[in-house]
């Protein structure tokens, strides 16, 4: 039991903030049209079986409370734990499920479920007969396993789970155990802090190059540390679906777990000391070893020091073994990737990674598997003779897939040789089926007697957005990877938007479908006659937009690069009508090349579902809405997007507000901005370099990129090597010239990396002090994305006053 002072005191001690000069007020609401649209019921999640056969339907659970965000809660090692249910704190939930069968549409309910339902974490069985879940009630997590036969739930055991870190549980193969972690019973009960401190918090570095994004919610002191091992240590058990139990191992911080697909083995990995006080949980020390499944240990494969000194750049890896697995075809086989290069991008290299295999009993030296000439992304498995494995290499946004043959370390074949910020040259994610261990292998066709001599001769599948110069148009593709002859199995067409779900290479697909009018459902498609069978049955959450007018707009900017933007009309806006108020909203994204860049994003068919943190709602109030309009910031060839990162959003904006000026939909001295994140930069930038709004809205950002010395969003230089652009890209050095109204909207617990509230704070203080229109409202217990109900009305009617205020009537 936690003391009711030590949670009084956490809740104190996170809840504190610098708050400047305040203007005390209640939570506002906004307008009630805007009220409705935020408040509308939305789509059932669903699960699909891996035969087709049966859907899960997930009622979501709708926005927490602001009392409910504000409970307490520790912040360790990047972690935000929930002390009463040792699991994460902020968590959403399903408050409702139900079993759909696909051929005849009738549906089920579980009997034996709590009358209260916060699931989460729901896994199918191997042979897909049960569904296992977690419940958090008030007192902790529970695990519950319900039978797809039966339709019974039941509770397994009383223990409650540990969910503060890695998966809470996995399925054994034989579907008739669960390892699980669990909250440690015997673990040492919490104490209170010491108000006089034992002496200073010291950290030391002898020479070594260290560096480290800004990250938050680190340890700080030993008693973090002490409260980090009471509330991740786990102990793992054995569960049956009878809900009997025994122990596996001793108490530990586990980090990952994963049975071989035979079931003989168990591959774990564990925290270890020493921690860190300036990198999170995923950087820590662990050891990674195998143990049979009575919990013998058979290998200890590595012991992964603490990760403080990963080479500077997004292809940085840690130097040794990385990413242990078992291949997906074999019973029991590992296999693991090591750099050549000690991981680091800048040491020349024509070989970066090396992938290795070791199959049991494990007492033999590793095989070579494969090697990469950039760096190791992903593997496909298929048999002997198949896998694919994917590269990429950041610096150029190269990527490709490559065929190999496990066991033939000079066999490569490169299958798609691109750059993977080429949308229209995707060919998607490949499709895979389950196999005799119910693990994922790739979906192949090919006929058996002539492969075995002809073995390459064989076709994959892959299901790809479809990204075209139409837009999005999602496909089934198959290819054959000896000819490398495509042939599109199935493709979306206007005026729908359609994204196959499902597929075995069998005579039915599942797709979802939705048009611009038409919300997302899900169909059968018979593939022989094109008969669609409506499996779901959701109904439109907003009527209230019936009749707002949707275009998607193409248009230039003044270098010749094609952008695109997605316009929302009032439904009584005619052509000829006086121009309108207009809310653009857009995020910057870093291209190295003009053609990937001015690619069409997204689909004009699609069926528009509101965020909470959606410009969309501002239709109702009369105003014409840019949402999602293309900002690319681009660098061709050896220079980086960010050395002429102002001029290009200026572009940018300048060519959105043309067009729509053009269009006769803009009243170009009634223009907002805004943006959330890296868009609340791109904001607070365009006011302070350039006069084309009448106001800025900036959610959550980033304005001092001082602060943020060893790199941010996309860009790998640290200030040190890069002074001019991280001052010239930072809008508080121009605070002086900003003299349009910004608003700024931060929370107060932001956890995101660089986006301290203090940035807003500062950014306000200097706005402040040059006599610049300004507003900040801090969000109390919000992190970067706004949660609570009342926090996020509160900012609809902060942002709603300040567009009335000076943009619509000015």
């Amino acid at each position: 039991m936690i003391k009711r002072s030590i949670l009084f005191l956490i809740a104190g001690f996170y809840c504190t903030t610098g708050l400047l000069a305040q203007e005390n007020t209640a939570y506002q609401k906004p307008p009630q049209s805007m009220i409705n649209l935020l408040e509308a019921p939305v789509s059932p999640d669903i699960r699909i079986s891996s035969d087709g056969e049966w859907m899960l339907l997930l009622e979501m659970s709708g926005l927490p409370t602001i009392n409910e965000l504000s409970q307490p809660e520790f912040r360790l090692a990047g972690l935000r734990i929930d002390p009463l249910t040792n699991g994460p704190s902020r968590s959403s939930f399903y408050t409702g499920i139900k079993l759909k069968s696909v051929s005849t549409g009738g549906e089920s309910v579980f009997a034996g479920l709590p009358a209260e339902l916060k699931l989460t974490d729901i896994s199918w069985s191997p042979d897909e007969s049960k569904i296992a879940f977690t419940n958090t009630s008030q007192n902790g997590i529970e695990l519950w396993v319900a039978d797809l036969k039966s339709l019974e739930a039941k509770r397994l055991g009383k223990d409650h789970i540990n969910k503060t870190y890695g998966k809470s549980f996995i399925w054994a193969p034989n579907g008739k155990t669960i390892l699980a972690q669990f909250v440690d019973l015997n673990r040492t009960a919490l104490t209170e802090p010491k108000l006089t401190p034992p002496g200073p918090v010291i950290q030391e570095n002898t020479g070594k190059s260290t560096p480290s994004p800004t990250y938050q919610d680190l340890l700080k002191n030993p008693y973090d540390e002490m409260v980090f091992d009471h509330f991740l240590t786990s102990q793992l058990k054995l569960v049956n679906i009878e809900g009997e139990s025994s122990n596996f191992l001793q108490p530990q911080i586990i980090r990952s777990m994963e049975y071989s697909p035979d079931g003989e083995y168990i591959l774990l990995a564990n925290i270890n000391h020493p921690y860190s006080y300036t990198v999170p949980i995923g950087l820590f020390p662990f050891t990674t070893a195998v143990y049979d499944e009575k919990g013998k240990l058979v290998k200890k494969l590595f012991d992964a020091p603490l990760a403080e000194n990963i080479p500077a750049g997004f292809d940085g890896v840690p130097k040794g073994p990385r990413g242990f697995g078992w291949r997906a075809d074999k019973g029991a086989t590992l296999y693991w990737v090591e750099a050549l290069d000690n991981g680091n991008p800048a040491q020349q290299a024509t070989i970066r990674d090396v992938v290795y295999t070791l199959a049991a009993p494990f007492n033999q030296n590793a095989l070579k598997l494969a090697d990469c000439y950039f760096r190791f992304h992903s593997i496909a498995w298929g048999d002997d003779k198949l896998a694919i494995i994917t590269e990429r290499w950041w610096k150029t946004r190269a990527e490709r897939r490559i065929f190999i043959k496990p066991g033939n370390e000079s066999f490569r074949v490169n299958l798609f040789d691109r750059y993977y910020e080429d949308a229209y040259s995707d060919p998607g994610v490949l499709v895979t089926r389950k196999n005799e261990y119910n693990r994922d292998v790739l979906l192949t066709e090919f006929n058996a007697i002539k492969r075995l001599s002809d073995p390459d001769n064989v076709n994959i599948f892959s299901i790809s957005d479809g990204a075209s110069p139409e837009g999005d148009r999602p496909l089934i593709l198959k290819f054959n990877i000896k000819t490398k002859i495509r042939d599109t199995i199935f493709h979306s067409a206007a005026p729908y938007f359609e994204r196959p779900i499902f597929f075995n290479n069998g005579k039915f697909i599942i797709n979802s479908r939705e048009a611009t009018d038409t919300v997302k459902n899900y169909y059968r498609v018979n593939l022989s006659d094109s008969v669609y069978a409506q499996i779901t049955n959701f109904s439109n959450p907003y009527p209230e937009l019936n009749g707002v007018q949707k275009k998607q707009l193409s248009y230039t900017r003044l270098d010749g690069i094609k952008l695109g933007a997605t316009l929302y009309l009032p439904a009584d806006f005619k052509t000829g009508d006086a121009p309108l108020p207009v809310l653009m909203w857009a995020y910057p994204r870093e291209f190295k090349t003009t053609e990937a860049a001015g690619q069409v994003k997204g689909s004009p068919y699609t069926f528009s579902i509101l965020s909470s943190g959606s410009p969309v709602y501002w239709v109702t109030r009369g105003y014409a809405v840019l949402d999602n309009a293309d900002m690319p910031v681009v660098g061709e060839s050896n220079k980086d997007p960010n050395d002429t990162f102002i001029e290009q959003i200026r572009y940018n904006a300048e060519a959105a507000i043309n067009h729509l000026v053009k269009m006769g939909v803009a009243d170009r001295k009634r223009i907002a901005i805004g943006g959330h994140s890296y868009g609340a930069f791109m904001t607070a930038n365009l006011l302070a370099q350039t006069d084309l709004f009448a106001a800025g809205i900036a959610r959550s950002g980033a304005y001092n990129r001082s602060l943020t010395p060893f790199g941010f969003q996309a860009e790998e230089r640290t200030f040190w090597q890069a002074p001019a652009v991280y001052n010239k890209m930072s809008p508080f050095s121009y605070a002086d010239k900003i003299k349009t109204p910004l608003l700024l909207i931060h929370g107060l617990a932001d956890n995101n990396t660089g986006t301290f509230p203090m940035q807003s704070e500062r950014l306000y203080t200097a706005l402040k002090g040059h006599g610049a229109i300004t507003r900040l409202v801090l969000l109390p217990s919000e992190s970067h994305a706004y949660r609570a109900k009342e926090s996020i009305m509160h900012m609809m009617w902060e942002m709603d006053n300040w567009l009335e205020k000076y943009v619509k009537n000015k």
